[in-house]
């Protein structure tokens, strides 16, 4: 059964280790640089498919050189990338990650093309049939704050399909707007910073409880190196992160979600599939980029063994 993820589309451009920008024109040496397929929608997918699902992807890219580039690199991890929409004239949305030693990644971000993704880019009869619909960004997608985009979610589910949600933006206005499709989804994924800017409230888990009452049948609140809070109805759960050697922590939040989904399409409960949720993202902290260190599904549960 299909896994469809809808939203950000992005292609990282990362160095490390960056411990400062230099002066004018100097060179400083790094150990790494990779180009990777990321964004809220792009890097999950790719994590899907790394744990076992099949999986197709839609929004917006550029007809640019980073778009030729995202759609090669998709397709070489196996994500299906037909329905990607190409926009004439528009850039592909990118980022320009310094990492730092002790794995934190400022960005430079243009996000391109995403911003004009609209219900008429997806396809709605494929939306309908998937087994769990990813919803990769939706505070910065603008066009899909959509009524009409919402009843296909309800469509979706009321049909079998678990919809999740992540968001990418720290920017409260944009949060904001993104609680409109709470009641239009399964589970939501904020960072802890976007949880309480989400809610104005004081703590975590009065957040997620704030959203928890907008709609969803549970809010995931990831916390870093702390972990992650699983709110549902049935209560609150802390799962505390694995400890691992962390050289960055690009995509650990996507890598999150990819795990979270696979567990619940596995028949797994909830706090056990943001169990394997974590797996994958500790998986992701040891190597450069949204998609490394994540291998397979096997050796992904091994961490929590």
């Amino acid at each position: 059964m299909t896994v469809v993820t809808v939203g950000v589309h992005i292609v990282d451009i990362l160095a490390r280790p960056v411990e400062h920008i230099p002066q004018g024109q100097d060179t400083v040496l790094v150990d790494q640089i990779r180009l990777t397929a990321a964004g809220a929608a792009a890097g999950t997918a790719v994590d899907l498919v790394k744990l076992g699902n099949d999986v197709v992807t839609m929004g917006a890219i550029g007809d640019d050189e980073l778009g030729d580039f995202l759609l090669m690199i998709l397709a070489k991890r196996g994500v299906d990338t037909s329905r990607l929409v190409r926009r004439a004239g528009e850039q592909t949305a990118a980022s320009i990650l310094p990492i730092r030693p002790d794995g934190g990644r400022p960005s430079f971000h243009v996000p391109g093309a995403n911003l004009g993704v609209t219900l008429a880019d997806l396809d709605q009869g494929l939306l309908r049939s998937a087994r769990a619909v990813h919803l990769g960004g939706m505070d910065v997608t603008f066009g899909l704050g959509d009524p009409a985009f919402f009843a296909l979610l309800d469509e979706a589910r009321s049909s079998g399909a678990v919809v999740t949600m992540d968001l990418l933006s720290e920017m409260p206005d944009l949060l904001g707007l993104a609680r409109a499709f709470l009641p239009h989804v399964d589970y939501v994924l904020p960072n802890e910073s976007q949880a309480l800017l989400m809610t104005g409230a004081a703590d975590v888990e009065s957040a997620a409880r704030t959203l928890l009452a907008d709609g969803p049948r549970g809010v995931l609140v990831t916390l870093g190196a702390a972990g992650s809070l699983v709110v549902t109805e049935a209560g609150a759960e802390h799962v505390p992160a694995i400890k691992t050697d962390v050289s960055d922590t690009t995509g650990c939040g996507d890598a999150y979600c990819a795990g979270f989904l696979t567990g619940l399409l596995h028949g797994q409960d909830v706090p056990v599939a943001a169990r394997w949720g974590t797996a994958a993202a500790a998986r992701v902290a040891t190597g450069l980029g949204s998609d490394a260190g994540l291998t397979d599904l096997p050796t992904t549960l091994d961490l929590l063994t």
